[in-house]
């Protein structure tokens, strides 16, 4: 088998003969079993058609074959069986192209090549079904009220599914295939008259500089091509799987990434503020909203500093009012409250890492271990007092209550580090770990975007609509951060933010 063609070759050829065995030697026609593969004579002439079974429509391409075969039957003029040919594959999506490599990818990406004697190019149709399940509701976005559609693991539905919400003639979907062998198809998509031309320009080039092999992970692998995610552990795009979110981010002026095979898109550029937000906000009304978006302020405040903040008082007791005296172990038990605070938070990070491996049929025997055998047992041997299981537990729950997975992990390794820091210099380690997480997160930008905007640089207007969710009528501006060529989202308004 040849590993190289000449430029000459790479060229499709005018003579059927040669092509095949150039398509032969490309294809692995002989080895790969789900290379389809058929010759049908058209007035004396061959054509030839090219498809992988498992990405084709294939009641599609028998319809085809069909309405070739016919060609027989109605026509007579064999000096024009490239234009009959060509005339019969009726499809809304067709393209001619005169690369080998070009009609290679177009295969293996699902579509149908048809080659015919005595013509140098190949006719490409669009008969793609890829396997795949139908949209359902994201299981981490879920909501009380409203659309339970969700991305899925096909680009070319999941562009369905947003112009479906975004029936805009300036919505653009540029796209583009990354990685030599993957051949990934990412697309760009954004509002052209609202989006920033130098935030577009940034994620296209970015993207068109990726040289690598494939991307194995998708998304995340693309991601960490875009932003150098090595000098963080925070988030720097936001991952969404709903339509109407992605919807409501590119009415912003944001640039959204969508890679096929995955059912997340990526949201360009993000805050920190972004990752603490959630759709079920803005499916009540204003005030149940701010509500909403309060208690989970609160539940990802205590996911951070409640266990370091009780691990001080414990340690330093005379820090505690008297009417707070209560707070704390009243028997420490046989093993250092620092390690059981450690240990209690490695074990609850263990049974996550669990339960995403157990079967759905048996997570609740694995809740029951938890419970019963772990924590009871655990206390009762001295292991922990109950008190640290209490905070612990807390804690957890605050972790599950962000919004975005990715930033819960990266608080939960925040916490760990202020708990060491407490228990080693006390109110210096907390008050020095709170500085530096404050100082991490002031010093990360996500494509220039500062990470805590808008209270660091401040901006007094965004920040009211971070801490309360305003009704859509009087957000008559674009957020100023994304830099929108038109700010304006409803009539006249105020000075943008």
């Amino acid at each position: 088998m040849r590993l190289f063609m000449s430029n000459d070759e790479l060229k499709i050829k005018s003579s059927i003969t040669e092509n095949r065995k150039i398509f032969e030697d490309k294809l692995g026609l002989d080895v790969s079993f789900d290379i389809g593969y058929r010759t049908i004579i058209v007035l004396g002439k061959e054509v030839d058609f090219y498809y992988v079974n498992g990405l084709v429509d294939t009641e599609f391409v028998t319809e085809i074959l069909k309405k070739v075969i016919e060609i027989n039957d109605f026509e007579e003029n064999e000096n024009k069986v490239p234009e009959i040919v060509k005339n019969r594959l009726a499809n809304h999506q067709f393209e001619e192209i005169q690369s080998v490599d070009d009609a290679a990818t177009e295969i293996m990406s699902g579509l149908l090549v048809v080659l015919v004697d005595g013509k140098d190019k190949a006719f490409v149709v669009d008969v793609r079904n890829y396997p795949g399940r139908g949209p359902e509701e994201p299981d981490t976005e879920r909501v009380v009220r409203g659309s339970r559609d969700g991305f899925t693991e096909n680009i070319i539905e999941n562009a369905g599914l947003t112009r479906r919400r975004v029936r805009d003639e300036n919505l653009r979907l540029e796209i583009m295939q990354v990685g030599r062998r993957s051949k990934m198809d990412v697309s760009i998509m954004y509002i052209d008259d609202i989006a920033d031309p130098g935030l577009i320009e940034t994620v296209r080039s970015e993207i068109e500089k990726i040289d690598v092999d494939g991307l194995s992970m998708s998304d995340k692998t693309l991601e960490e091509f875009i932003l150098n995610q090595a000098k963080t552990p925070f988030p720097l795009v936001r991952y969404t799987e709903r339509p109407d979110v992605a919807s409501a981010h590119l009415f912003e002026g944001h640039v959204l990434v969508m890679v096929d095979t995955s059912p997340s898109v990526m949201i360009t550029p993000t805050t920190y503020f972004h990752h603490v937000q959630h759709a079920e906000e803005f499916r009540q009304v204003p005030f149940i909203g701010t509500f909403v978006r309060w208690v989970r302020f609160l539940g990802i405040l205590a996911s951070l500093f409640l266990l370091p903040l009780w691990l001080l008082f414990v340690l330093e007791p005379d820090r505690l009012p008297e009417n707070l005296a209560y707070i704390g172990p009243s028997d420490e038990g046989n093993v250092p409250i620092v390690v059981q605070a450690l240990l209690a938070d490695l074990g609850l990070e263990f049974l996550r890492i669990a339960a995403i491996h157990t079967p759905t049929a048996v997570s609740t025997a694995l809740g029951l271990i938890a419970a019963v055998l772990i924590g009871e047992i655990a206390i009762e041997v001295g292991l922990f007092t109950p008190e640290i299981i209490l905070y612990v537990a807390i804690a957890a729950v605050g972790s599950y209550a962000t919004p975005s997975y990715e930033l819960s992990v990266a608080n939960k390794i925040a916490r760990m580090a202020l708990v060491i820091l407490t228990a080693s210099f006390g109110v210096l380690g907390l008050v020095l770990g709170m500085t530096l997480y404050a100082l991490i997160l002031t010093r990360t930008y996500s494509l220039n975007t500062p990470y805590l905007w808008p209270l660091i640089p401040f901006n007094a207007k965004a920040m009211y609509n971070i801490l309360f969710r305003v009704s859509v009528p009087i957000q008559e501006r674009r957020p100023s951060i994304v830099h929108p060529q038109d700010d304006k989202r409803t009539g006249s308004g105020p000075d943008s933010e």
